[in-house]
This record gives C-alpha cells, structure tokens and sequence, in this order.
C-alpha cells in the first residue's frame, strides 16, 4: 500500500483507474465531473487534498477536447485546494500527432497541449507510447514516457510461434518501435513498409524492406485510428508470402469504420492495451486482443511515490 497519495480518476479512465488502485491496495478519490447546460465543465474533489501528492488519470481520447478540457479544470481545482504535487497520468496523449508543421501555416497543437497542461498546474505527466518521442522536449517538467512494448513482447512470446516471426514497422517513423519489439523477442528479424500519407487518416503502403515471405508478421504501432493504412499494410505483407499476420498497438483508437475493417480483414489478432476504452460492441470483435497496462501505471505510481527507477518496472515483463 503507498501511503499519502490519492488517485483520481475523470470521466475517460475510471476503469482504469479502479484497476490502478486495486493493484495499490487503496480507494479511488471522490470527485465529480459535471456539466452545465451549455456544455461548461467543472471539477470538484470531494475530498481534501491539502498537502497530498495527487495522481489524476484521463486519456485524452474521444472526445479529445472536452477530455482535456477535464484535465485542466480538475488541474485548477487541486492547485487552489493546496494539493502537494500532482501527477497528471495521461495514457493517450490527445493531439500528439500535430508535433510538427509539415505544412505552412499548420500549428503545433502538441505543444500547446504541453503548455496548457503546466499552467494550470501539473507539476509531472506520465505517458504511454507518445506518437513522437520528441514531444518530452516540450514540457519543462518531468515528463516519463513508458511503453508498451514489453508487454506486448510478453504477449507474442507466449504463443510459442513455430515459424520465423518478423516484427513489422508501419513506417519508417516506427522503425525503432520495432527494433525494441524484435529485442523482446529474440531470433527475430525486422522489416519495414514504406508508406506515403497523402492526407489526415489516409495513407498507401508503397513499398517493403526486408522479407517475410513464409513467415509470420507482427506489424507494430502506436495508434490504430481508422484502419485504413493498416490494411494496405497487411494486405501487402500477405502479397509478399507472409504466412500470417498479427497486429500491436499500444492506443486503439479505432474511429469511423475501423471496426468493420479489422472484422473483414485477414488480421490474425489486433492487440492493444486499455489507456483507451473500448465501447461493448469493440469489446465483442474476436479479433481484438486487450491487455491491460494497469499494473505497469501502478507500478510507475509506486516508483514516482518512493523515489526509485521508474525504468526498472519493465523487468516486470521479463518471463
């Protein structure tokens, strides 16, 4: 049990959060999350924060604003409440894929996210999987990023896959992801789609390097959104003689007509962990594996909570 921390939950994660704290061995903090008729959100702790070093769990997942919005108000309420330090556990980091200007005139929300989120108080953010590693630069805090990528080496090796197994990035951008898969999975090679983005959420597989012909793919990413390079992916690994293909990603996102893509596609298995919630409807598609990163966001509390490596909670994940 960790003493003199309260874990709050808002409206994205409270399952998550009653698993995060069941694993600590204390109560989920009170507080409530209301709307007025217009839409305006206020956040009240219903219980003293003074003094306490507080962890607050949302992912900024759909909808994207309104959830962040939770996030900064709840922020202001623990920062005039006298709250110790606080902890902003965000699983999905919201507008994580505008980190750059690609084009002129565009803005670099991931930033502005980063700045909101310590002006209204955040003393510390602890993250999973962001969609680029530089956005740590961002803040001016500590900022942890973990990964899932452990747990999902833990996941495949426990299949005991009899053929060669390739790990396979989605792009170039993900070549390292899959190179820290293929280390958590020894004997295996990796390969590498080369894909062109033409617009938001729209993008053609082009091109492979590396071979997977008789082999088994495992495609690797960060984020699952509506499915559509995906499937250009593993429809070209299948062309090029691969004998099955699975997918891992740490934030499924799954949007528009993603669920019906992966239910008629030749995927094996998608996996993915719960920093995002899914609907009933996604929980009953066979083919969607869920693994829950609970344990590993205890695990990091308890660290942060005792001043001790928050690096070594991935040997947890070492079989």
């Amino acid at each position: 049990m960790v003493k003199d921390i309260i874990v709050f939950a808002l409206s994205s994660s409270t399952d998550l959060t009653d698993e995060i704290c069941g694993h600590l061995g204390i109560p989920r903090g009170r507080i409530s999350v209301k709307h007025f008729a217009d839409g305006e959100i206020i956040v009240e702790p219903e219980q003293s924060v003074r003094g306490k070093n507080v962890f607050l769990v949302q992912s900024t997942c759909m909808p994207v604003s309104e959830t962040l919005m939770e996030i900064l108000v709840a922020l202001d309420a623990f920062k005039r409440a006298s709250a110790g330090e606080v902890t902003v556990v965000i699983p999905y980091f919201g507008y994580a894929r505008q980190d750059r200007k690609a084009r002129a005139r565009q803005p670099i929300t991931a930033k502005l996210v980063a700045d909101l989120l310590q002006v209204a108080g955040a003393d510390r953010v602890v993250t999973l999987d962001l969609h680029a590693p530089q956005i740590q630069g961002f803040f001016n805090i500590p900022i942890d990023d973990l990964t899932a990528v452990s747990m999902i080496g833990q996941y495949f090796r426990a299949k005991h896959f009899a053929d060669e197994v390739v790990i396979v990035s989605p792009d170039h951008g993900g070549a390292t992801r899959a190179r820290r898969l293929a280390d958590a999975m020894p004997g295996t090679t990796i390969a590498i789609i080369d894909k062109r983005r033409t617009k938001p959420n729209v993008a053609e597989a082009v091109n492979l390097i590396g071979d997977v012909n008789g082999k088994i793919a495992i495609i690797v990413d960060d984020i699952v959104d509506t499915g559509g390079s995906l499937m250009g992916g593993v429809n070209m690994l299948y062309d090029k003689g691969a004998t099955e293909v699975y997918c891992a990603c740490s934030h499924g996102i799954l949007s528009g007509d993603a669920l019906t893509r992966i239910h008629d596609s030749r995927i094996k298995e998608l996996v993915i962990t719960n920093s995002i919630p899914l609907s009933p409807e996604k929980r009953k598609e066979p083919k969607i594996k869920q693994i829950s990163i609970g344990y590993m966001l205890a695990k990091t509390i308890e660290a942060i909570q005792n001043h001790t490596p928050v690096s070594e909670l991935y040997n947890l994940f070492i079989d």
